[in-house]
């Protein structure tokens, strides 16, 4: 199969990545730091692709470049804790283009390369379906991806092309440093997941690998909470 993976560098990108290529898929990284891409792709014999995943012209030639695809994954993202009021429109901006433009970019590009049907799987986040303080910016981005994918999924039903989306908890990524790194913020991250633990990569990339599988034809239109129980349950 072949798979294109967008911000493939980061955490979950590089476990997905590392996941999906053991496994014998042929896979087209892309993304704008181009000697994380080429380390990663000289570990695992990928092709790959720098370029900026809000210009859309360029994602989707990007993508056109690999040939016909089986599917496609957004890993693109950002965290911004900030009440409403003091973040500013160009923070706001900022966190709707890593997000939700990067997610619509890479859908697009993915159904105009999937003639003969395949997966869409993008990422948003627990934070998007259950109220925490803070996240206003982050949040509404990513509740955006929710209701892209929703949309989506009824769009090109017809032509067995399925679209769902990932919604994590806190996970141990580079991009979540600023709050694992600090003691008493993870303790209290921690604590709020019902498992008593945040994630790990591996944890997210599994979920995508069984959407990516063909094998799993029959689910579309839908939003995982992997997150340890942090987007619906209170164990305590």
């Amino acid at each position: 199969m072949k798979y294109a993976i967008t911000a493939a560098y980061g955490g979950t990108g590089t476990a997905l990545t590392r996941r999906l290529a053991a496994k014998g898929h042929e896979l087209m990284l892309i993304g704008r730091n181009g000697d994380k891409l080429a380390a990663l792709c000289a570990e695992v014999n990928a092709q790959y692709v720098v370029t900026d995943l809000t210009n859309l012209e360029a994602v989707e030639a990007a993508a056109q470049a690999f040939g016909p695809i089986d599917g496609i994954v957004n890993c693109a993202g950002s965290i911004l804790l900030k009440p409403a009021h003091i973040t500013t429109e160009a923070e706001f901006q900022q966190t709707l283009d890593t997000n939700l433009k990067t997610a619509f970019i890479a859908l697009r590009a993915g159904v105009k390369n999937m003639p003969n049907g395949g997966s869409v799987v993008l990422i948003s986040t627990a934070a998007a379906r259950l109220g925490y303080a803070n996240h206003e910016a982050i949040a509404a981005a990513k509740a955006g991806v929710m209701g892209l994918a929703l949309s989506a999924a009824a769009t090109y039903a017809a032509r067995n092309i399925r679209v769902n989306c990932v919604a994590p908890g806190l996970v141990d990524t580079p991009l979540a440093s600023r709050i694992t790194g600090n003691e008493a913020a993870l303790k209290a991250s921690t604590a709020m997941h019902a498992l008593n633990r945040i994630g790990k990569p591996e944890d997210i990339a599994s979920m995508i690998d069984f959407l990516l599988d063909p094998s799993n034809a029959w689910v579309t239109g839908q939003v995982f909470g992997v997150d340890g129980g942090l987007g619906t349950i209170r164990a305590k």
